[in-house]
This record gives C-alpha cells, sequence and structure tokens, in this order.
C-alpha cells in the first residue's frame, strides 16, 4: 500500500496541474481530463509492476537470511532496474546456499568424527547438562554417564574449566558397574560448538595401563624375592663349607643336599620364569595343529608314575576312546596337563586318587554336569581332581596370578614356583579355550580346561 501512496503522489503532482490549467481555461478540458487519466493509470501500473518485483527481492532476501533455499525457481522481476536487484540477490542466494551446505558437510563431519573416537567424549552445554556423547561413552558408561560426571573430583574439575577457560584435568576411580581408573580432560570451549556445547569431557581409561604398572612392579619385587630366598642359602652354606664345616664331612654332605635342592629350586624358577615369557610372547598366534590328546596323556601319565609311587597316590583314568582331536600346540597342552597333574600330586592327599578325565562334551550325570559355562561350539574338557585339603572360595579368583600362593611355607616346601598356573592360564588363553577352578574345603579341587574341537582343515601335529 505504501508503495501505491507513493506512486500515486508522484503522479498526482502533473494531474493537478493539468486541471488546474483546465479549469483557468489554459488547456483544453477534453484532452486534460485524458492526460490525466492516461497518467494516472500509468502510475498505477508502475506501482503495480514495483510492488510485484519488490515482494520477489523481498522473498528472495527472506530465504538468503533464513537460510533456506528453495526447490522453485526465483521469479524473473519485470522492471529493468529490478532485474539487475533480482540478479544480484540470486547470486548472492548460490553463494550462501553453496556456504550453508559446506559448514553442514563440516558440522556432519565432525560430528561423525566425534562420534567414532575410540575414547568416550560428552559434550557439556553452560549448565552442565549433557547435550550428546559420542558411542563410546554410551557404551562404556551408559546410563551411569550422570553419576560419573557427578563424581566430586571430575566435578571440581569441570567447575574449574568454566571459570577459567584453562584446560583441566582430573584422575577418578569409578567403582561401578566395575572398578576403573579414568583420566578426565575438560576442554571449555568457547565460543561455544555448533550444538550448544560449551565444554567437552574426554574420559581415558587407563585401568589396564595401571594394572600393567602393578603386575610388574609385583612382578620384579616377587622374582627378586623368590631368588634371594635360595640365593642367601646357598651363600651361607658355601661360607660354612670354606670355614667351620670345612673338615666335617657329614656336614658337608648334609650341606650339599641342601645346596643342591636350592638350586634346583632356582632352576625351576628360571624355568618357569622363561616357559611364561616365551608363551605371552606368542600369546596372540593362536595354534592350528591337529592334537590327539588320547597319546598325548597317555605319555604324560606314564611319566608321573614315579611321582606317584613316591606319594602313594593312584590315578583314575577315564578316557574314552572315541574323543576327538583338539586344535592346539602339542608340548604347551603337555605343559598344561603337567602343571595340573604335578599340583594334584603334591597338594592332593598322600595316598589319595589323582582323576584325570577328558570328555568331548558335558553330558548329563557326568563330572562335567556342573559345568554350564562351556561354549556351545565342538569342544573338549580335560579335568583334574585330588583329594586335598581344598582351597578357602575367597583365594580362587587370585590363584593364576604369578607368585600368588594359598599357603607359601607349604608350596615352597612341596617345590612349587607359583608360576604354574599362571603359565596354565596363558597357554589357555593362546589356544582361546576356557579354564575353570573349582575347590572345597576338605573335598579337593577340580581343575577343568576347554579347549576347542580339531576341524578336518586343521594340520597334523
Amino acid at each position: 500500500m505504501r508503495v501505491f501512496g507513493a506512486v500515486l503522489a508522484v503522479a498526482g503532482v502533473p494531474v493537478a496541474a493539468l486541471l488546474v490549467l483546465a479549469l483557468i481555461g489554459r488547456a483544453p478540458v477534453g484532452p486534460a481530463l485524458l492526460a490525466s487519466a492516461v497518467t494516472l493509470l500509468a502510475a498505477l501500473l508502475l506501482a503495480l509492476f514495483w510492488s510485484r518485483d519488490l515482494d520477489v527481492l523481498a522473498e528472495t532476501l527472506r530465504q538468503v537470511g533464513a537460510d533456506e533455499p528453495s526447490g522453485r525457481p526465483m521469479r524473473e522481476p519485470f522492471l529493468p532496474g529490478m532485474q539487475r536487484l533480482g540478479r544480484a540477490a540470486e547470486r548472492l542466494a548460490r553463494r550462501v546456499a553453496a556456504r550453508t551446505a559446506l559448514v553442514e558437510q563440516f558440522r556432519r563431519a565432525d560430528a561423525t568424527v566425534v562420534e567414532r573416537l575410540p575414547d568416550p567424549l560428552i559434550v557439556l552445554a553452560g549448565d552442565r547438562s549433557v547435550r550428546r556423547a559420542n558411542s563410546a561413552a554410551r557404551a562404556a558408561f551408559g546410563a551411569d554417564m550422570p553419576a560419573v560426571l557427578r563424581h566430586p573430583d571430575l566435578r571440581a574439575a569441570i567447575d574449574r574449566a568454566f571459570a577459567s577457560g584453562e584446560t583441566e584435568t582430573a584422575e577418578i576411580t569409578l567403582a561401578a558397574p566395575v572398578p576403573r581408573e579414568v583420566y578426565a580432560t575438560v576442554v571449555p570451549m568457547d565460543p561455544p560448538i555448533a550444538d550448544g556445547g560449551q565444554a567437552v569431557v574426554v574420559l581415558s581409561d587407563r585401568s589396564r595401563e595401571r594394572a600393567v604398572e602393578r603386575t610388574r612392579a609385583d612382578f620384579v619385587a616377587n622374582v627378586s624375592h623368590e631368588l634371594r630366598t635360595p640365593l642367601t642359602s646357598l651363600i651361607g652354606f658355601i661360607e660354612t663349607l670354606l670355614g667351620p664345616a670345612a673338615d666335617d664331612p657329614p656336614a658337608q654332605r648334609r650341606f650339599l643336599g641342601i645346596m643342591g635342592e636350592q638350586a634346583a629350586r632356582m632352576n625351576r624358577l628360571i624355568d618357569d620364569l622363561l616357559s611364561l615369557s616365551r608363551i605371552e610372547l606368542i600369546e596372540h598366534q593362536v595354534p592350528s595343529a591337529r592334537v590327539d590328546l588320547m597319546e598325548l596323556l597317555a605319555r604324560l601319565a606314564a611319566g608321573f608314575e614315579p611321582r606317584l609311587k613316591q606319594r602313594a597316590v593312584s590315578l583314575d583314568m577315564r578316557m574314552p576312546a572315541d574323543v576327538p582331536a583338539v586344535v592346539g600346540d602339542a608340548d604347551q597342552l603337555a605343559q598344561v596337563v603337567q602343571n595340573l597333574l604335578d599340583n594334584a600330586v603334591k597338594y592332593g592327599s598322600e595316598g589319595g586318587t589323582v582323576r584325570l578325565e577328558v570328555v568331548a562334551s558335558p553330558v548329563p550325570g557326568s563330572s562335567q554336569d556342573l559345568i554350564r559355562a562351556w561354549p556351545a561350539r565342538p569342544g573338549v574338557v580335560v579335568t583334574v581332581a585330588d583329594q586335598g585339603a581344598g582351597i578357602p572360595r575367597a583365594h580362587l579368583p587370585r590363584l593364576t596370578e604369578r607368585f600368588y600362593r594359598v599357603d607359601t611355607g607349604r608350596s615352597r616346601a612341596a617345590g612349587g614356583t607359583g608360576l604354574g598356573l599362571a603359565i596354565v592360564k596363558h597357554v589357555v588363553n593362546r589356544h582361546r579355550g576356557q579354564l575353570l577352578i573349582e575347590s572345597e574345603e576338605g573335598i579337593g579341587t577340580t581343575v577343568s580346561v576347554w579347549l576347542p574341537q580339531a576341524t578336518a582343515s586343521a594340520g597334523p601335529i
């Protein structure tokens, strides 16, 4: 309406002049009225086209300003001057649309990078609420994410980052759902990122690294301790043999026997350490050969006869003839069974029975019937059971740790190095098997190993 008013106001000046001239007789009335009508009609047409062109330009500029590219082609203005403005607006719209598409592409790329980061990442709004979290954070914390962010140390780091505008860090320990040690980095974002996030929290799980550091420290301390005792004994006996017992043959024989036992103990310890190191080096390499357990176990049982006679222990072998071959390393599997039999003979009751059983799969009514956790794929279960004093339940989760002993004095007196079950665990892991230890005080201990059954494509041993 303003356009029409402006045009009519401009056209009204010549129309008024013509009418005045016609009234005072200076111009013919007919031509003056015709000229006035033509002028007003031209003014109305100009106002109509001008208004239409302004509407077209306004719509184009509105779409440019609102970042709403339209799928419809823009209308062409009618007036020549407006056409130039329309073409300029169209070029501007195309540039803005291209820039908007590029920004959206970058935004999607940023979202994809954040989503696929291996470390959990959480984006926080200004009120400390979670704006979004990547897949690693959702998988690691899930519904516990708000509880993690409420941890006092992490909350303090977030508050410091918002207050100072600088990156802050914190080391926190999470007790649930499983104990974890997490290193948190809080990075304030100024200006805020596209989704309104004003801080990014990166949570790096350091549990494995801390566990490795503790294991390494414990390992060095244990090895030093295990070697110091026999070395101290050897040094003491050597000094005695060179001094007070230099002319005492009975004492010499007794001391030399003890020295031989201590040297043998160190030799066993070093052998087990080397064996454990070799196994750990190739633990990621899955063996592919076929191993005939029947032949392997029969050979091992024959080699244990002197030990069995020494302890008056009988070996109850339960091995059906149709047990399939397994995939594995024959030497390492022999070491597993040898360690289990050695433990059963050493810590079982003297004059008792050690059971060595092999089954293709758990069957109802067998000694494996109580085990429900074996994999569903074909496999073979090897079980070694003794009739010893048993192991308290509190010790069972730690039996496969290096140098862990339930009864240190008894283990050392029996010649144990504390590495046998650790070797068993790593060998079973390399074979992608499973290890289960069951024990009841006063009844005995049962150790079962599940191994994958060999396929037709597996190579011979």
